[in-house]
């Protein structure tokens, strides 16, 4: 694959074309095969192109949308009133074949609602889940999902999300019988809710499938699990809380000692100690990942933080880009049509 288009939900998210526009613009810098078109409201798109440099803006469509989902909008209704949004565009573009994926910072609720009417559900899943790919401290990747496409997830849509991910660690990251596990509040067989038990009963009784049990939340970044599925709103607040501990540590370590006087030689120690600290944890900056898959669909959709600054949102177009070209939805389906069939035989 040379070429790869995509589509961008440009005035989605808390700040709209100001990131978006110029986010977009740093990932056209980064790829050179790669054309983006931008969805929203053309005057203020346009404003924000205007002194961008010719290379990039050559590859740079932009498809006039007539309005915006609210962040706060319910998503039902979202969904009934989104003709002509920027998000529904966007969406439409890949079903037309005009763009290979959607990149959105839009409304979570509307975008799963608008993706699942649109591109429809791979056969077998019963709702898709949003998911991530989190650095861990062995240096490793874990699939962390559902992160809140699903605020309330029954044990079969855990045990689809599990499948999801387990085909994710080992098509698209070449994880050899990747280990799935449940995120709950102990270890013991006894704890949880009953849909996480019993979630957990199916998922050991599953062919081809390496469920290795529970997980509490301290392990999240252990890499003692290469896929770790929970519901929508544990996966969102997991996430979220983590996020913000990693974003603290790293501005303390930016800014410890600061204002204080002190021997020129603490001074010099403290400064190698906070670079060697920040080379060691820098990867967990959540700038770095973000942009969570709407895994689950016939086609790709990336889902950016409604709060992401320019870095991080030409990370979620990255992301998009990268989950083109490994061609994520046919994997998925395909893995899934087998480990499906051998589950039925079982």
């Amino acid at each position: 694959m040379t070429r790869l288009t995509l589509a961008v939900d440009a005035m989605g998210g808390d700040f709209g074309p100001c990131v978006t526009v110029p986010a977009s613009l740093q990932a056209l810098a980064s790829h050179s095969q790669l054309y983006l078109l931008l969805v929203g409201d053309p005057d203020i798109i346009t404003s924000f192109l205007a002194k961008a440099d010719s290379s990039l803006t050559r590859r740079v469509q932009v498809v006039p949308a007539e309005s915006v989902i609210a962040s706060d909008a319910k998503p039902a209704q979202a969904v009934r009133n989104s003709r002509g949004t920027s998000m529904r565009v966007a969406l439409e573009l890949v079903k037309a074949g005009t763009a290979q994926a959607c990149v959105s910072a839009g409304n979570t609720g509307a975008l799963m609602g608008l993706a699942k009417l649109l591109l429809k559900p791979l056969d077998g899943i019963e709702r898709p889940a949003l998911m991530t790919v989190l650095p861990h401290q062995q240096h490793g990747k874990t699939v962390l999902l559902d992160l809140g496409a699903n605020v309330d997830s029954d044990s079969a849509m855990l045990v689809q999300f599990a499948v999801m991910g387990a085909v994710m660690a080992e098509e698209v990251l070449n994880i050899p019988q990747p280990r799935v596990a449940l995120l709950n509040i102990g270890q013991e067989e006894t704890k949880g809710l009953e849909t996480i038990r019993a979630a957990s009963a199916v998922l050991r009784e599953t062919p081809h499938l390496n469920y290795i049990g529970y997980l509490e939340g301290n392990d999240l970044l252990t890499g003692k699990t290469d896929v770790l599925v929970c519901d929508g709103f544990v996966g969102n607040v997991t996430l979220k809380t983590m996020e913000g501990v990693v974003r603290m540590f790293l501005s303390l370590l930016k800014s410890s000692g600061e204002g204080k006087k002190r021997a020129w030689w603490l001074t010099w120690l403290g400064r190698l100690i906070q670079k060697r600290l920040a080379r060691r944890f820098g990867h967990l900056n959540p700038d770095q990942y973000n942009g969570a898959c709407l895994l689950g669909l016939r086609g790709t959709v990336i889902k950016s933080h409604g709060a992401a600054n320019e870095r991080a949102f030409a990370v979620a177009i990255e992301q998009a880009e990268q989950a083109v070209r490994k061609q994520v939805p046919a994997r998925i389906a395909a893995r899934l049509d087998a480990v499906l069939a051998r589950s039925d035989k079982a």
